[in-house]
This record gives structure tokens, sequence and C-alpha cells, in this order.
């Protein structure tokens, strides 16, 4: 049997899950191997860049199911039925694919946020009516927005020394403060899980820069929380700042922040963050490269 679609596969997933019990991937994958009646050939078959197709199917699956609201994942690599889920097995669905998804608000934002919407909603142009470089470039800002999901939920889970690294190693990848341990001029552990530090702008250290960062996994920060950052600035004689979270920041706190006229303060989201991650290479590997080339006339005309 061929190994099934990321579609195939959405359906079945989501009646192994129906038992409302938390499941691991490994364990995931045994059930769907023998769902699907699969060889172990199958099973560990190898695109051309070694990455095992039907394991990495399932990821998609799930991540799919999860945008929907259909599953949840508890930890990475654990997942669990949502109340949404269970309701949609209740009502007898037959079949799950892209096109039965796209009636979620939920999933089409996280396949179209980046498209037009037109008066009637979504507009989707059809992928048959791409060009193969449109196509590599929503393949590519899909794939992103799913590492930015999971690099967010590590982050909710690492300790609060672990997030303390992490954001040192960025900002050193970011040029900031020398080696780690001229980054790490001062650092205090705080209740709240994050980290108060002053890292140095450069590696002259013409000016320094004082750092907050507040590990929350849902409560959004507020004015009150920049507000006091921005007087412990002023605490410390320091001009500039940078507020970081994994959670995101209020509307008010942002419009506090652009009224500041004597100070410098940036506020990074926890999207931003797993951005920065992602482009500084910090707790990310490069799983696949691709060259696209095309024809060097100078070549031929010489």
């Amino acid at each position: 049997m061929a190994i099934p679609t990321y579609e195939e596969i959405m359906l079945p997933l989501l009646k192994i899950l129906s038992d409302g019990g938390i499941h691991k991937y490994k364990e995931l994958e045994e059930k769907l191997k023998n769902v699907f009646n699969l060889t172990e050939e199958e099973v560990n078959s190898r695109s051309e860049s070694g990455v095992k197709i039907f394991y990495n199917r399932i990821g998609w699956a799930a991540t799919y199911l999860k945008k929907e609201g259909l599953l949840e994942s508890p930890k990475r690599g654990e997942f669990k039925i949502t109340e949404e889920g269970s309701k949609l097995l209740a009502e007898g669905v037959k079949h799950l694919d892209y096109k039965y998804l796209m009636k979620y608000d939920s999933f089409k934002e996280f396949k179209l946020h980046k498209e037009v919407k037109g008066p009637d909603g979504y507009k989707r142009e059809p992928e048959d009516n791409m060009t193969p470089f449109e196509r590599i470039s929503n393949a590519y800002n899909e794939i992103k927005d799913s590492l930015i999901d999971e690099l967010l939920q590590k982050l909710k889970e690492v300790d609060s020394y672990k997030f303390e690294e992490i954001v040192l190693d960025l900002l050193i990848k970011m040029g900031y403060g020398g080696s780690k341990e001229e980054a790490k001029e001062r650092t205090q552990k705080t209740n709240d899980e994050g980290i108060d530090g002053i890292i140095n702008e450069d590696k002259l250290r013409l000016d320094k820069i004082y750092i907050q960062a507040k590990r929350w996994k849902d409560r959004p920060v507020g004015r009150p929380d920049v507000q006091a950052f921005a007087g412990a600035l002023d605490g410390h004689g320091a001009s500039k700042g940078i507020f970081i979270t994994t959670s995101n920041f209020t509307k008010e706190a942002k419009e506090y922040v652009e009224r500041l006229t004597t100070k410098k303060i940036i506020l990074i989201d926890g999207y931003r963050l797993a951005e920065y991650m992602i482009d500084f290479n910090v707790g990310v590997i490069v799983q696949e490269l691709y060259e696209i080339k095309r024809i060097d006339n100078n070549y031929f005309e010489e």
C-alpha cells in the first residue's frame, strides 16, 4: 500500500484520539501504521533529504487538526482531542481534507493570513494558477508559521534558567554583548520566571541596554508592567531597554511605549521572539536546503 497523504491521515488520527487521553507521537505512528497496514519499509521510507515521509505526514496532519481546534498539544509530541474534535466525530464526518478544513476560521487564518481578503471573505488563488515560485513561497511561509508555533510551545515549557540562556544566546547572535560572559553582566532570578539583566549594546561597551523578559503562557503584558520597566530604566540611569515576552502586549502597552520621548523601549512578543530565533538560528537547525538555479545567459553569450 502507498504511504497515505496527510489528508488521509487526519480522520484516522482524530479517531485514535477520540478516547480523550493524551497520546504520544510514537504511539500514534504505531497505531496509524496498523490502520493503513503499512510495512516496516513503508514506515521507514525517507525522502531524498533523509526525512521519514510517514512520520512527517503525521506531523502535518496533526498541525492542521490543531489549527482548526480539533486537537490540542499539551506538550510537544503529545496530542489530545478537543471538545470541538469530539463533536465533529459525533456528527459522523466521513472524510477530512483541505477543503473541509477551510470551513474553520482558525484554519483560514493559518493558511491565508497573508492573502488578500475580498468582500466575500477569504480569496485564495488555486495552486494550479500559481507559478512554481509562488507555490514555494507559500509552502515556506506555512512551514515557518508551524515552526513558530512549536518554538513558542517549547519556550513556555522550559524552566526560567534555560529561558535566560535562550534570551542571552539570541541577543549575542544579534550582535549584542560580545561573549555570553560579557553579555551577562548582571542577571537576577525573579519569581515571575523572567530575567532582568544588562547587556552591552556593542563590543566597545559604548552603551548599555536593560532587559526584562517574562515567560508567560497566556496573560498579555499590560501597560503597568511596561511602565514599571520604564521606571527601572530611570533607576539605572538607562535610556534603552528591551522587553521580551513569550505572550503578547496589550494595545495600551504599545501606545505607552510609542509616546515615550526620553527613552527607547523595544517590545518583543512571543511571535517576534520565535521569528528572531529562526532568523538567527537559535534553537533550530536546517532540515533541508534547496538551490534554485537559472540559465546564465552571460556564459552562453561569451
